[in-house]
C-alpha cells in the first residue's frame, strides 16, 4: 500500500504543510451539540421517515415504525442536514483544522439497531459531503487556512476480541470477515464524498481497528490510489488498557504498519488522566501524535464539567512539553473548548515525530 499515489496529492501536501509548522486542531463533541437540539423522535425521523411503516419507503426498504430512531445521530444527516452543518460551521469558526464526518455509527452493524443498514453507503457519502462543503466554505473565507474533512469509521457496536455471553467466553456475534466488509462499504462512501482522510478512531478493541485497517488497504488496493489514514483509540479506564487489554504502547504497535498520518487516543477520560498515555505515544511514535480528550470524567449525572479555560489550561502543559501534532475534543467539547485549546496551543511548536528512518 506505500507505494499507491495520493487520491488528493494537493491536499495531503497541505496537511502535511501544516503539521510540520503548527499544532493542528481537530474539531470537539458531535453528540454533545446534538444533545442541545434537544430532538425528539419527529426530530429525529424529519419528513423522510416521519410516516414509518406507512411512508417511510426507501430504495426498496420499508422502516418498521415500531423501532424508534431517537438517538440515531447518524440519520440526522439525512433527515436534519442543516444542524450537522452548523456543528461543522461551529467548530470551523472556533478554529478547527479539521472536522470529523458525523458517521461514528455508519456501518452496517451498528445502523442494524435501527434497521437502517441499507443506508450505509447514503450516511457515509452525505457525512463526507456535508463535511466537505462546511470545510470548502471556511478555506473560501480564510484561503490561508485550508480546512480538511476526516471520514469516521468509529468501532461498531461489537466487539471482535470479547464474548457478550459471559456463559460462553468463546462466542462471538461478529467476525473479522463481516467487520471488514463493513469497513469496506462505509470508507468508499466516505471517500466518494469527498474525505481528505480516514480515521479509525475510539477504538476499544484492537481486532476491531485491525479489521478497519485490513479493509482500507483492500480498499486503496482496489482503487489504486489512498487517503492518509489516522489512528485514535480510547483507554478505557484508569487502569491504562484499552477493553481488549492493551497499554497505549502496545496499541501503537499493534497498528503502525498501516503507516498512519497520526496515532492518538481520545474518549472515555479528560485530559489529566490520559497524559501519561499520549507521552508514550509521543515518546514512540514515528508519526504525528493526536488527541482528542473528554472535558474530564463524566460526573453522577453522565456530564462533563470541565469548562474550556480548565481543559486548555491542562492541554497547554501538552503542548508546551512536545507532546503534541494534533489536538481537539471528544464527549463534553463545545466550539468553547476548542477556541479555548486552539488559543492555548497557539504559541508552541508541533512535536517532532521520533525519527524511524534507520528503521525503514
Amino acid at each position: 500500500m506505500k507505494n499507491l499515489p495520493w487520491l488528493h496529492p494537493d491536499r495531503v501536501a497541505l496537511i502535511q504543510k501544516g503539521l510540520a509548522e503548527r499544532i493542528m486542531i481537530l474539531d470537539g463533541g458531535m453528540g454533545t451539540m446534538l444533545q442541545g437540539h434537544q430532538l425528539d423522535e419527529s426530530g429525529y425521523r424529519g419528513e423522510r421517515f416521519a410516516g414509518g411503516n406507512d411512508s417511510a419507503h426507501d430504495h426498496g426498504h420499508d422502516h418498521p415504525g415500531e423501532c424508534d430512531l431517537k438517538g440515531n445521530n447518524d440519520l440526522l444527516l439525512l433527515t436534519q442536514p442543516d444542524i450537522i452543518r452548523g456543528v461543522h460551521m461551529a467548530y470551523l469558526e472556533a478554529g478547527a483544522d479539521f472536522v470529523e464526518t458525523n458517521t461514528f455509527n455508519a456501518t452496517r452493524v451498528s445502523q442494524a439497531d435501527y434497521h437502517l443498514e441499507h443506508l450505509v453507503p447514503e450516511l457515509n457519502r452525505e457525512g463526507a459531503r456535508i463535511a466537505r462543503e462546511a470545510c470548502d466554505e471556511m478555506t473560501r473565507r480564510t484561503p490561508d487556512k485550508p480546512r480538511f474533512v476526516i471520514g469516521v469509521l468509529g468501532p461498531t457496536s461489537r466487539t471482535a476480541s470479547i464474548s457478550p455471553d459471559v456463559n460462553d467466553p468463546g462466542f462471538r456475534n461478529v467476525s473479522f470477515e463481516e467487520l471488514t466488509a463493513n469497513y469496506i462499504e462505509a470508507a468508499r462512501a466516505l471517500i466518494e464524498g469527498g474525505a481528505d482522510t480516514i480515521m479509525v478512531e475510539t477504538i476499544f478493541d484492537t481486532l476491531n481497528a485491525k479489521a478497519a485497517l485490513f479493509a482500507l488497504s483492500e480498499l486503496f488496493n482496489e482503487l489504486g490510489a489512498r487517503v492518509p489514514v489516522m489512528i485514535s483509540g480510547t483507554i478505557t479506564d484508569r487502569s491504562g488498557r484499552t477493553l481488549s487489554g492493551q497499554t497505549a504502547e502496545a496499541f501503537f504497535y499493534s497498528v503502525e504498519h498501516i503507516q498512519p498520518l497520526s496515532v492518538g487516543l481520545n474518549c472515555a477520560l479528560g485530559a489529566d488522566d490520559l497524559r501519561p498515555h499520549v507521552q508514550m505515544l509521543a515518546r514512540i511514535a514515528g508519526s504525528a501524535v493526536s488527541t482528542h480528550p473528554n472535558a474530564g470524567l463524566p460526573n453522577a449525572f453522565g456530564e462533563y464539567d470541565e469548562t474550556p479555560e480548565s481543559m486548555a489550561a491542562t492541554i497547554r502543559g501538552f503542548a508546551a512539553d512536545g507532546l503534541i501534532n494534533i489536538v481537539g475534543g471528544c464527549c463534553g467539547t463545545t466550539p468553547a473548548h476548542i477556541a479555548a485549546i486552539a488559543a492555548a496551543v497557539a504559541p508552541y511548536p508541533p512535536r517532532v515525530p521520533k525519527d524511524t528512518a534507520q528503521a525503514a
